[in-house]
């Protein structure tokens, strides 16, 4: 079907008044047999409360010798950058400084600025360049933006609106993938071409470093960074289709691809050690490495003989199990190992060419989520959470093998009369499929109960235990059951 038969093309169209008006026809179908439930108006006025609730966790990144937090409410819809020291943030009511508001800047601008990501130089944490874009669209405007000097910098580094990205090689470069004119973008939307932009040169005088083909589906590039600063090399991956890529190591002799299979993916830089997740089987050198196992390749070893490098086993997931999240500190890996489902914490540090671990004193039957590791020490925020327990921040410290909850959000509804079991359901292949039911501890089984079943399984995602005022509140405390099967990704 060609473009002129879609009777429906219109609606690719997402801001026209023609596609607009669908939308708020379909909204009103929907509404209006909601609105005339007598129970509507509570539960809405419960969930807004809830989910506009400002006792909730403020999640910390580690920026330079403190952290930062993006936060938004009421007050501050579009979203507001922060920072505070470590010791100020231990606090009930920490002492925030503002590092930049997002609001203000799109009322002064008269624009609809969305925070789409900002990439930041390590290890002093002062440069950025921060991502805006209009209406939350991918196409974003870069803006160079001090942090030391809360603004941006004046003459700095600006890309126009585009699908783009830009990461830093030092304070006057930067690696850019944009669209560079006619025939440099693929077929997907995105850029397969990298170029070198240098402090105060045209955009268009950018060098270019590596490019891919239309064919692909996007291409990117950027440094491999000890914790002092100092660049040790460029990896460049070519994303061949959406699970299908090639990692490029870029030499002063051109590129030089890195011996992995298509399904791989890089995931840190510690030690020395490029850290990869396999997504599918591989063999090297005599040894089987299994789907889903995290590898390292010596960065030294492959730019020295690419051909004699061999893969060194970090860990390999066993039955039921699955690397959910990946991160370096100063010199050690922290990786979220799941086993059927329920989380753990795991530190590793290469050591005579191996990696030993240590497990994290964190909660069991919890799901972790990493979320920021310090390059500076080897400290981490983690978040542990589960269906009927609320989100709580530990800051561990991977080198001493401890962990502190740091923050928690309160119990937003009252979960002690409702239980956590866990199932199997057999899929037509005979594989077993955990499942998650939610339910009051008194519940009658009768098949009368109210049930929202739940499922999503799609591009490696997986759907983990998870605490959700809202739905506890209007659904599970009233003596709903609620079931999310961990259907495969």
């Amino acid at each position: 079907m060609t473009e002129t038969e879609d009777p429906f093309i219109w609606l690719e169209d997402v801001e026209g008044e023609q596609a607009i008006a669908w939308v708020r026809e379909q909204n009103a179908r929907s509404l209006a047999p909601l609105e005339a439930d007598p129970r509507y108006q509570r539960l809405y006025d419960t969930t807004l409360k809830i989910i506009t609730a400002e006792d909730r966790i403020p999640y910390p990144m580690f920026l330079g010798d403190g952290i930062s937090n993006f936060w938004q409410d009421s007050t501050h819809v579009r979203g507001l950058s922060r920072r505070t020291t470590l010791a100020s943030y231990r606090a009930d009511e920490p002492q925030w400084e503002t590092i930049y508001d997002l609001d203000a800047l799109a009322a002064s601008e008269g624009r609809n600025w969305v925070a789409a990501g900002a990439a930041i130089l390590p290890p002093e944490d002062r440069h950025a360049m921060i991502s805006l874009s209009d209406g939350g669209k991918d196409a974003a405007t870069l803006r160079e933006f001090d942090i030391a000097a809360r603004g941006f910098v004046e003459g700095g580094f600006v890309l126009p609106e585009g699908k783009q990205s830009a990461v830093w090689l030092d304070a006057d470069t930067l690696f850019v993938a944009r669209d560079w004119g006619p025939g440099t973008m693929t077929a997907s939307g995105y850029p397969y071409i990298v170029k070198r932009w240098r402090r105060g040169a045209p955009l268009d005088a950018a060098e270019e470093i590596f490019r891919g083909t239309a064919e692909d589906v996007s291409v990117r590039a950027g440094p491999l960074r000890d914790p002092d600063g100092t660049v040790r090399g460029v990896v460049a991956t070519r994303a061949i289709d959406f699970y299908v890529s090639e990692q490029l190591l870029l030499t002063d002799a051109g590129p030089v691809k890195l011996p992995l299979p298509g399904k791989a993916s890089l995931r840190a830089f510690v030690s020395g050690q490029m850290v990869f997740s396999l997504e599918e089987s591989w063999e090297r050198g005599g040894a089987t490495f299994p789907a889903g196992a995290l590898i390292s390749l010596d960065l030294d070893r492959c730019l020295a003989d690419i051909d004699a490098v061999q893969p060194v086993l970090i860990y390999a997931p066993g039955p039921r199990e699955t690397i959910e999240g990946v991160a370096a500190t100063r010199s050690r890996l922290l990786v979220a190992i799941y086993r059927n489902v329920r989380g753990s914490a795991v530190t590793f540090r290469f050591e005579n060419g191996r990696w030993p671990e240590t497990r994290l004193p964190l909660p069991e039957n919890a799901s972790i989520g990493i979320i920021s590791t310090s390059d500076r020490d080897d400290r981490a925020f983690i978040d542990v959470a589960g269906y009927l327990l609320p989100n709580t921040l530990y800051l561990a410290d991977l080198a001493a093998g401890t962990a502190e909850p740091m923050k928690s959000l309160p119990a937003r509804f009252d979960a002690s009369k409702a239980i956590v079991e866990q199932f199997d359901a057999t899929s037509k292949d005979g594989t077993q499929i955990p499942y998650f039911v939610v339910r009051p501890r008194d519940l009658v089984f009768d098949g009368d109960a109210p049930t929202l079943l739940y499922g999503y399984g799609g591009f490696q995602v997986s759907m983990n235990p998870a605490y959700s005022g809202a739905l506890g509140k209007s659904w599970v405390e009233p003596g709903g059951v609620y079931v999310v099967a961990n259907i495969r990704g």
